[in-house]
This record gives structure tokens, C-alpha cells and sequence, in this order.
């Protein structure tokens, strides 16, 4: 238990607020990539890319860690201009969790007789092939995605729908915005999808019902005037419904999404629902921590390393030098010193440091080398005692 208490520590009060704020962050990004496909792509190219530089600036390769810097400044504008409508998104989503519960009281549930009424109304609506868009209001607002429609604030009924989408009817080309079992507006334009892979065998309806999709958490139900089938669009995905009753399971799982019936199982409702995102983005959290706050604290590590020195003029010998072994203290970011080889931090005395007779010679900074990216904090001892010596001339043998 030693090595959890001894992280526990080192993390601290702060830390973990740290974590926690940057996994609902990197947890928002996450279930924006998996609303929209192009998101998706575009992130992942983003995240290679800081991979790569991460990598390039840990090894020392400075050309490509500079021209991968260069890119990240460019490309936070970039990222503006491509995501303008996923980023109002993304903040509208920012701001309806920062209402908390609050947020949820004013989202109207779905009454099995809505459920009922919404899919035999369709389905009537599919047999005679009367074409028809209708929107279920999710948590997301939806005003600024919708152009011109008329107000209704009606209730919702089997008999105002199939007025509204009639073929004579002025606003049946239009889409049906129903909040519960309240139509609140008709004839409403919605935003064209540009996914055309999604939209091959679909019209400019199930366009415009993907295109709200892809931007809000709206159930868009779609009546194909052409060929009599019924489709869902939701999350910036499109299909068909096999027959009413799947589609009333559909209904009815949408309003119980958006507001849950039973209270007591909100906690636990909380933790299985994009479980596996939730997972992902508290351990990135925490991946992220460990590289950018924990590996760069500052630390200090102490070597003992061998006092070199250069050759000595042929006429002089060095009798005495004390201490052979020095003490050095470097400090740095904890990740400098996993790839450090010891044998990369020298002492080298130069030849002007030794003169004939005893002298203390005192280490500066030109005798030493260290690894790029760590500094020199302390030097045990400072001095070295060195005594040089004349060399003895051999004596020459008599014949």
C-alpha cells in the first residue's frame, strides 16, 4: 500500500481537481467525436500529430519538434473556423451541465399516449405516403437552428398533424417542433447534412433531419412521401424502422433519456450511460497528469563521478591528486533523468590546471559536462589538491 499512499500524497488536493476538471473536458471532446464522424477524423489526426511532437521534443530532434510547434499555432485557428457549429455546441453543452438538476425540470416527458399517438399518427401518415418531418425537443435548444415556421403552441394531436403535413397544407414541406405533448411551431426549416454517404438513398427531408442530428440531441422522426417509410435520425445517425412498434420503443426510450422516471437510479444511470468514454477520459486525465504536471516537477539527483584529466606535459608527473571522485548534484524536470546515462556527466581537468608544486585547483563550469535539459545545483568538494611533480630523469647506466 505504499506506492498508492505515496501518489495519493504526491498528487494532492489540487491535483485532483486538476484531473477531475480535465476529464469532464477531455469526456465533452469524446462524446463531441462521437456525435460527428468528421470531429472524429479530424481529432485523430491532431492527436497524432502531438504524439509525434511530444516524441520529437523528448529525444532532443529540435527541427521537427520546431516545425510541428509551428503547425500547433496555426492550427488553432484552423480548428475555429472548420468546428464553428460543433464548438456552439460543445459550449451550449457546457452550459446546460453547468445547470445541474435545474436543467432537467423544464424537459416535458413523454406520455405513453404521446408515444402512441406519435407513431400510429406516422404510421397512418407512411401508408398514405404523405410525406412529414417532426422533431422531439431533446435537452439542446434549438431556436438558433431553425429558420422561419410558424408558432403554434398547440397540443399535440393526431388530427393537427395530419392537417399540418396535408399536401395543400402551406407548411407541409416543413418540419413540426413538439416539446412533450405540446407542438410548439410548423413549416420550420432545418440545416441540410452534408453527409452524403448517410443520405444516398434518402431525400432533402432526411437530409434536413440528419443535419439537425448531427448539431442538437433531437429525435427527428422522417415520413418518405416517395416510398412510405418511416426514419429515425439521431446523434448524426440515420436508419429506417423495420414496423410501428419499433419505432414506439424508440419514442419512448428518447423521452425516458431526457427525463428520467425513476430518481433513485440517477447515480447509477449516470455511471453506465457513454461508460467507456467516461473511463477513457479520466485515464487520458490522468496519462496527461503524470506527463505534464508530475514528470515535470523539479528533482534532484546526486552522482559520484571520476575526476579526469587531460595528459600532462612528458617533463611533469601528477604525484597527488585528492579526492579521485567528486559528488555532483543536478536538478530537472523528473523526465529528463530516465534516459540519463551516468557516464555522460564528466569532470575534465584541463592541462592549465596543473602547474609544478602543489596547488588546489578549483572545478568551474568549463570543466564539466551534463545532459542537455538538467542543471548544475551542487559540487562536493569544490576543490581538488593536485601536486605536480618534475619527472625524474632516468640515470644513465655505466659501461
Amino acid at each position: 500500500m505504499t506506492i498508492p499512499l505515496n501518489w495519493l500524497k504526491e498528487i494532492g488536493a489540487a491535483g485532483f481537481v486538476d484531473i477531475i476538471i480535465l476529464s469532464v473536458l477531455i469526456y465533452s471532446i469524446l462524446i463531441w467525436m462521437k456525435r460527428t464522424q468528421r470531429a472524429a477524423a479530424v481529432l485523430t489526426g491532431i492527436l497524432i500529430v502531438a504524439v509525434v511532437y511530444l516524441t520529437a521534443k523528448q529525444f532532443n530532434l529540435f527541427l521537427t519538434a520546431a516545425v510541428f510547434q509551428g503547425f500547433f499555432a496555426i492550427i488553432v485557428v484552423a480548428l475555429v473556423v472548420i468546428f464553428q457549429e460543433e464548438l456552439r455546441y460543445f459550449f451550449e453543452r457546457v452550459a446546460h451541465w453547468s445547470r445541474g438538476p435545474l436543467a432537467n425540470r423544464k424537459i416535458p416527458s413523454g406520455k405513453p399516449q404521446i408515444v402512441e399517438l406519435l407513431a400510429h399518427t406516422l404510421g397512418d401518415l407512411a401508408r398514405e405516403k404523405i410525406g412529414a418531418l417532426v422533431v422531439i425537443r431533446g435537452k439542446d435548444l434549438l431556436v438558433r437552428h431553425l429558420e422561419g415556421g410558424q408558432e403554434l403552441e398547440g397540443r399535440l394531436s393526431e388530427g393537427i398533424l395530419k392537417s399540418i403535413f396535408d399536401p395543400h397544407s402551406a407548411g407541409h414541406d416543413g418540419a413540426v417542433i413538439v416539446e412533450g405533448d405540446i407542438i410548439k411551431s410548423f413549416g420550420c426549416h432545418l440545416p441540410l447534412s452534408k453527409n452524403h454517404e448517410k443520405l444516398r438513398s434518402f431525400g432533402t427531408r432526411h437530409s434536413a433531419a440528419l443535419g439537425l442530428a448531427e448539431l442538437t440531441d433531437a429525435l427527428c422522426l422522417v415520413v418518405s412521401e416517395e416510398r412510405g417509410i418511416i426514419s429515425v435520425a439521431r446523434h448524426g445517425n440515420i436508419s429506417k424502422v423495420k414496423d410501428l412498434s419499433e419505432l414506439s420503443e424508440i419514442i419512448e426510450s428518447f423521452y425516458s433519456g431526457i427525463s428520467p422516471k425513476k430518481k433513485t437510479k440517477a447515480w447509477s444511470g449516470f455511471i453506465r450511460k457513454n461508460s467507456r468514454e467516461k473511463v477513457l477520459a479520466v485515464g487520458l486525465a490522468v496519462a496527461l497528469w503524470i506527463v505534464l504536471v508530475h514528470e515535470s516537477r523539479i528533482i534532484f539527483k546526486t552522482y559520484t563521478i571520476e575526476v579526469e584529466h587531460a595528459a600532462l606535459p612528458a617533463n611533469l608527473t601528477l604525484a597527488v591528486l585528492e579526492p579521485r571522485e567528486i559528488n555532483i548534484t543536478l536538478s530537472g524536470p523528473r523526465r529528463a533523468f530516465y534516459f540519463i546515462n551516468p557516464s555522460e556527466i564528466r569532470l575534465f581537468l584541463r592541462p592549465r590546471a596543473f602547474e609544478e608544486g602543489k596547488k588546489a585547483i578549483e572545478i568551474s563550469s568549463s570543466d564539466l559536462s551534463i545532459p542537455t535539459g538538467l542543471e548544475l545545483e551542487t559540487l562536493e568538494p569544490r576543490r581538488i589538491l593536485a601536486v605536480v611533480k618534475q619527472r625524474r630523469k632516468p640515470k644513465n647506466n655505466p659501461r
